[in-house]
């Protein structure tokens, strides 16, 4: 039975179009996956059945009924929960404050908070997803981003009394998430399900969709293409509908032989976070690093970065002493980074795409004793572009106003802007749809061959195995052990993470 149908949406910004036509129809009781490349418009319908944009036009059915939300408290009070894309938290209140942000506050004779309570309620909506490692007294800003993803999907768990939610919409909800956290989250959804509540669930993860959805809808350059029974289709078959092209279950191969040229070398390395870490790594040879949540994967590209400082031990990063480096003198140096969180660390949101791709790089664009030659970066940025299948409508356009999947593609053009012998890439492919996934592992291959030495982190362990040769295990902020990734599986990876 339909409860929600969202009709004839179309919403424009500027010149470039995100939604034109669209439809989305929800029963109750199902979740629904939500799907399509980046840019083709998902996030602008939640935000717009969020009341948080406002679309040009659209039809809302609520119960076969007509209406409007012109404001998020209007879909509050249509029983709408949302956790959207971007983390949208107040960084110096607490957990509890986070996770009953928006509703009315506990109080004591009616006049003072009563913080006992307001602790408790976020408890409990921590307790329903198995998490009791998170302080609710705790500012949100000490918080890891997976740890904040975690508070927010409690927030949508704390009961509305007289405005009971019938519909939650998660977009890309364990983006952040490790493999054990999801399934807390998964078994939640089961609940929500069970208790008569519809789940829009939006991710890239094609084999969280296949297993927890009911139906699919697609979306492709702002129109919906098809919705169907996920038992009545298959991941090929939604890859194409997404894509329009077929794109295959493969990891672009190695072309070329890994150089007999050192790198980078690392002996007993050891900062304030990560100790015992000793690898060396090869001109063309891509290392996976890998581990459970907050293990030290981070924390030891910031040490080649020269973000953290060594207490102990040695760097060397092509011949010289990385322990002097700085980020400004590392990006000098031909080494490139991509943060993990894009939006927080990476981006210049409110610039535009050109000053994003050029910023390190505008010791090339100078002339005449210092003066910027903005035609010969708007030439880089525009060849950068090209090279990372970037979709923009103009380079001059914020980087805030793209999709996920492009905002990475920006910074992907700024790491290989000056030919990296060094590229730091810290889960490049986090929130990217299937498709642009593709031409990530292929842009990293491609300079693998070219004798760039790639070392990457990532969640997925299958996307590890697939384009590393290597895979450094870390554990409690140590090295653990480095493996081939030669007939290694993904079960007997994880094995590693606790033997």
């Amino acid at each position: 039975m339909t409860f929600l149908r969202l009709e004839n949406v179309t919403k424009t910004y500027g010149g470039a179009t995100a939604l034109s036509g669209a439809c989305l129809e929800i029963a109750a009781g199902e979740v629904h996956a939500l799907m399509g490349e980046n840019g083709a418009g998902k996030s602008t319908i939640i935000k717009i059945l969020a009341g948080v944009t406002p679309a040009d036009k659209i039809d809302i059915i609520l119960d076969d009924l007509p209406v409007k939300i012109t404001s998020t408290q209007d879909a509050f009070d249509h029983g709408f929960r949302f956790i959207h894309q971007e983390l949208n938290i107040v960084p110096q209140l607490s957990v509890a404050e986070n996770i009953v942000l928006g509703r009315k506050y506990p109080a004591r004779f009616g006049v003072v908070v009563d913080w006992a309570k307001l602790n408790q309620q976020a408890g409990d909506a921590l307790n329903r997803l198995q998490v009791t490692h998170i302080d609710t007294r705790k500012k949100m800003a000490r918080l890891s981003t997976g740890d904040q993803m975690l508070v927010k999907i409690a927030s949508l768990l704390v009961s509305d009394e007289g405005r009971p939610a019938r519909l939650y919409v998660m977009d890309e909800p364990t983006a952040a998430l490790t493999g054990e956290e999801s399934e807390k989250l998964f078994q939640v959804i089961g609940e929500l399900k069970n208790a008569g509540a519809s789940v829009l669930y939006v991710s890239h993860r094609m084999n969280e969709v296949m297993d927890i959805c009911d139906r699919v809808t697609v979306f492709r350059d702002g129109h919906d293409v098809a919705t169907k029974a996920l038992a009545d289709t298959n991941r090929d078959e939604v890859i194409h509908l997404m894509t329009g092209r077929e794109v295959k279950d493969a990891y672009p191969p190695r072309t070329s032989a890994i150089q007999s040229e050192q790198q980078v070398s690392c002996k007993d390395l050891a900062t304030k976070y990560i100790r015992n870490v000793s690898f060396d790594l090869k001109a063309g040879e891509i290392l996976g690093v890998a581990g459970l949540a907050n293990t030290g994967q981070s924390e030891l590209l910031h040490a080649l970065l020269g973000v953290d400082k060594p207490k102990s031990g040695t760097i060397n990063i092509k011949g010289i002493d990385g322990k002097f480096h700085d980020p400004a003198s590392a990006w000098r140096s031909k080494i490139a980074y991509i943060p993990r969180e894009r939006r927080r660390e990476g981006l210049m949101l409110q610039r535009s795409i050109i000053d994003n791709i050029s910023l390190p790089h505008l010791r090339k664009f100078s002339r005449f004793g210092g003066v910027l030659s903005r035609r010969r970066e708007r030439q880089h940025a525009e060849a950068l572009g090209i090279d990372v299948s970037l979709k923009a409508q103009s380079l001059r356009q914020p980087a805030y106003q793209l999709s996920g999947g492009n905002q990475q593609k920006v910074l992907l053009a700024r790491a290989i802007g000056d030919a990296p012998e060094l590229l730091l890439l810290d889960e490049p492919t986090r929130g990217v749809d299937v498709g642009a996934k593709f031409d990530i592992y292929s842009l990293i291959r491609n300079l693998s061959d070219k004798g760039t030495a790639v070392i990457v982190t990532s969640s997925d362990l299958p996307e590890l195995i697939g384009i590393c040769d290597r895979i450094l295990i870390m554990r409690d902020g140590a090295q653990h052990i480095i493996v081939s990734t030669k007939d290694l599986n993904a079960s007997d990876l994880l094995v590693m993470f606790y033997e």
